[in-house]
């Protein structure tokens, strides 16, 4: 079994750790350029690829968005229970509890876990997520909702272009599968240097709301991901990436937005670095559950 486990987690942790080698090394590298290029570029592109190129039907493809409302819902209402016991502002911790780091972390773990199929899978439940980040995380963030940041996100527009070929059976003219192809394959090496380069810079404010903050983020995930699987009847692939998905530890958007915002930014990174970190030392346990 530990031998399944290599060819999953080493790319991860070199990837990962690449990045963070590079940002303590003091090394340049432009985090806002970064970003913007796989979010404009790479995410759309890894999206409409990857749909398209492994199809998932209407039916799974609408059933696996539903399981990731689903599971944000529950994350909202436990979420905020758990941070009312604890005294805790609400609006302002909610967002770390509720979003997970699907992108950075979820996309190749399922990738190299669970193959294409589990990829497909995993954008699906991502896309949900993003669309959480800049609805739900933002108006909490923020304290207004605005769907303008949604409306602009490419993503949503390369879900929708890859949902209209697969609905009408048409083929992906080769040169347009090619480019999306290229261009995609960016996106995840991108995502984890940045993880990397992310746990680097960030620092570790109020060690004990962030772990506290990152155990609930972890610990809720796994048992909701578990619950919903069984609750949806899930087959085995579609098990693993709901459940990876919904137990990734707190994506760094959530960082992005406090500090934007005025928020506890500081306590958000402590809590995104502490359940990363405690996702990396209990990855290997929940992979060997899943596999």
């Amino acid at each position: 079994m530990i031998l399944e486990l290599v060819p999953i987690l080493v790319p991860i942790f070199v990837a990962a750790g690449l990045g963070f080698g590079w940002a303590k090394l003091g090394y340049s590298y432009d985090t806002d350029f970064v970003t913007r290029l796989v979010t404009q570029i790479g995410t759309p592109c890894l999206v409409f690829s990857t749909l398209t190129a492994h199809p998932l039907s209407l039916e799974r493809f609408g059933l696996t968005m539903a399981s990731a409302v689903i599971a944000m819902a529950i994350f909202g209402v436990v979420g905020a229970g758990l941070l009312y016991l604890a005294g805790m502002h609400i609006r302002s911790y909610l967002p770390t509890l509720m979003l997970p780091n699907t992108g950075n972390m979820g996309l190749p773990i399922v990738l190299f876990a669970f193959g294409d199929q589990g990829l497909a899978l995993a954008i699906a439940f991502s896309t949900m997520i993003t669309i959480g980040h800049f609805t739900v995380g933002l108006a909490l963030a923020s304290g207004r909702a605005s769907p303008k940041h949604l409306l602009t996100a490419p993503a949503l527009y390369a879900t929708l272009g890859a949902v209209a070929f697969i609905a009408t059976g048409l083929p992906v003219p080769r040169w347009l599968a090619n480019t999306t192809g290229l261009l995609g394959g960016l996106t995840i090496p991108m995502m984890l240097l940045s993880l990397g380069v992310s746990l680097a810079r960030l620092r570790v404010a109020s060690l004990g709301r962030s772990l506290f903050l990152g155990t609930v983020r972890l610990t809720m995930g796994f048992g909701v991901g578990v619950g919903l699987a069984w609750a949806l009847g899930l087959d085995h692939t579609a098990t693993g990436a709901l459940v990876l998905q919904c137990a990734m530890p707190a994506a760094v958007l959530n960082f992005l937005w406090a500090a934007r915002y005025h928020g506890p930014a500081e306590e958000v990174a402590g809590a995104i670095v502490v359940s990363t970190l405690m996702s990396f030392a209990t990855l290997p346990l929940l992979l060997w559950y899943l596999l």
